[in-house]
């Protein structure tokens, strides 16, 4: 599907029959499946080794990212303590579209077999942002973890934002049936 020069893309329609296959050069093109508009946002390798994101299924949310080593030696990137984090670079660059912004998750398979997690939970990728992105995993598991070139190491989602909103100081708010119930008020 990949290599390390090109990237293969696929074009589904509604039903998710395929529609088109292009062969790319650094664009990422990832076709929203509840309408016809095509979001375009652009991939820069910053490392031969670096490996433009993919969907592991044809339905998936989000994007692969891919660890990229430092150096080419083929090693483990980081062994990472229990307990501790290690910053994992990707070895690539985004131009996420003004109104979206990129937000990475954990991946369950990763972090339910191996305890690893982006420390931060969700991390955000805002739309102006070029440099490198870097996940920043910690170990939640009781042995020491190894992440080597080309593991999956999280998921980007390319999400939008209200760009307009503002926050506004206020005496009073509105009241609600809820409340100023939290942290379980609504049941668990």
């Amino acid at each position: 599907m990949i290599d390390h020069n090109e990237i293969t893309t696929y074009e589904y329609n509604e039903d998710g029959k395929l529609m088109k296959k292009t062969v790319e050069k650094n664009v990422w093109n990832y076709e929203d499946s509840s309408d016809s508009s095509l979001l375009s946002v652009n991939v820069k390798k910053l490392d031969d080794w670096a490996t433009i994101p993919v969907k592991s299924s044809d339905f998936a949310a989000g994007f692969d990212l891919f660890a990229c080593p430092d150096n080419h030696d083929g090693k483990p990137i980081a062994s990472i303590l229990p307990s501790m984090s290690a910053k994992i670079r990707t070895g690539i660059a985004m131009s996420i579209p003004k109104g979206y912004f990129g937000a990475i998750y954990a991946r369950s398979g990763l972090a339910s077999k191996k305890g690893l997690r982006p420390a931060n939970c969700v991390g955000v990728i805002d739309s102006d942002y070029r440099g490198e992105i870097i996940v920043v995993l910690y170990n939640d598991s009781d042995r020491t973890q190894i992440v080597a070139p080309k593991d999956r190491i999280a998921q980007i989602i390319i999400s939008p934002y209200a760009q307009n909103a503002e926050l506004v100081e206020v005496n009073e708010l509105d009241e609600t049936v809820r409340g100023d119930g939290g942290f379980g008020s609504t049941g668990t």
